[in-house]
């Protein structure tokens, strides 16, 4: 405010007004002219905050940080983003959640994991499910989605008008190019009408997979796949109107590629899911 006023007034008049010690105001300007020593910093934070588009907080920008050789702590990145206004941008908006469960309609599998998903070799326990998503011309969109447990990759995301059995069909098929020879892994969902069928059970013992069910009404027996969808519309979904079918396709589609390729877990050393999937396949 002085330096934009001296044209003005003298320096003496301003000081007085603002009732501003001239040492401050010498000492103010000397440090303006410092290089900031965080320059680097603060444009490589700037840059991979938008191109995750908004999701990473201090602690990811932290991980990728020290990759790029950056050696700063934490609180360091975290006060550097917060002096840079950067916050992380979550859009969370009420759903009408989806059921699929209509009682016994066939046979119901035992919960093989029990809440106990401690799986470490990716490709031997998946978890499988259907959510909703409300589409601007006033229709659903349905998202047939299976992941992988130990890493997190997302093996399977097919968008349908309909949740019918050709979706859950359809994501079988696509879990098939995954499956890797000699191994007879898990798939857990919940108790929803689709995955009751015969229809369905043979097609997994054809697959060499054990099916595995959630107890009735208790979401939390399939919590990984659960906490995929969430991320999914907070991340992501939430943030558009998505204005139909193939809006909602194109969107899940390039969500769910930087899901797999870029966007690093904590819990996972700051890897990628493929990235884990990688060293976790070759150990």
């Amino acid at each position: 405010m002085v330096s934009s006023l001296r044209s003005h007034y003298s320096l003496q008049e301003l000081l007085s007004a603002l009732k501003l010690p001239r040492s401050t105001y010498y000492d103010r300007l000397k440090r303006d002219k410092k290089p900031d020593k965080y320059a680097k910093v603060k444009a490589f934070i700037k840059k991979l905050y938008y191109k995750e588009h908004e999701t990473y907080g201090y602690r990811r920008i932290h991980d990728e940080a020290v990759k790029q050789g950056f050696l700063y702590a934490e609180e360091t990145i975290r006060r550097l983003m917060s002096d840079m206004g950067l916050k992380v941008s979550i859009y969370s908006k009420h759903t009408a959640q989806y059921h699929s469960y209509k009682g016994k309609v066939g046979i119901v599998a035992p919960n093989i994991l029990k809440q106990q998903f401690k799986a470490k070799k990716p490709l031997t326990t998946m978890h499988t499910d259907v959510t909703q998503v409300r589409l601007y011309n006033g229709e659903w969109g349905y998202v047939s989605a299976i992941t992988d447990e130990a890493s997190r990759e997302v093996l399977v995301a097919i968008v349908s008008s309909s949740p019918n059995k050709a979706l859950i069909q359809a994501s079988l098929d696509e879990l098939k190019k995954h499956l890797k020879a000699g191994l007879r892994p898990i798939l857990h969902s919940d108790q929803g009408w689709q995955y009751q069928m015969s229809a369905y059970r043979a097609r997994l013992k054809q697959l060499h997979i054990r099916q595995s069910m959630s107890r009735k009404g208790n979401c939390h027996d399939n919590a990984p796949i659960e906490s995929f969808f969430n991320l999914m519309k907070r991340e992501c979904l939430n943030r558009y109107q998505i204005d139909d079918i193939n809006a909602l396709r194109q969107l899940v589609n390039n969500y769910v590629q930087w899901f797999n390729n870029e966007r690093i877990s904590r819990n996972k050393n700051g890897l990628t899911p493929v990235e884990y999937r990688n060293q976790a396949m070759v150990a």
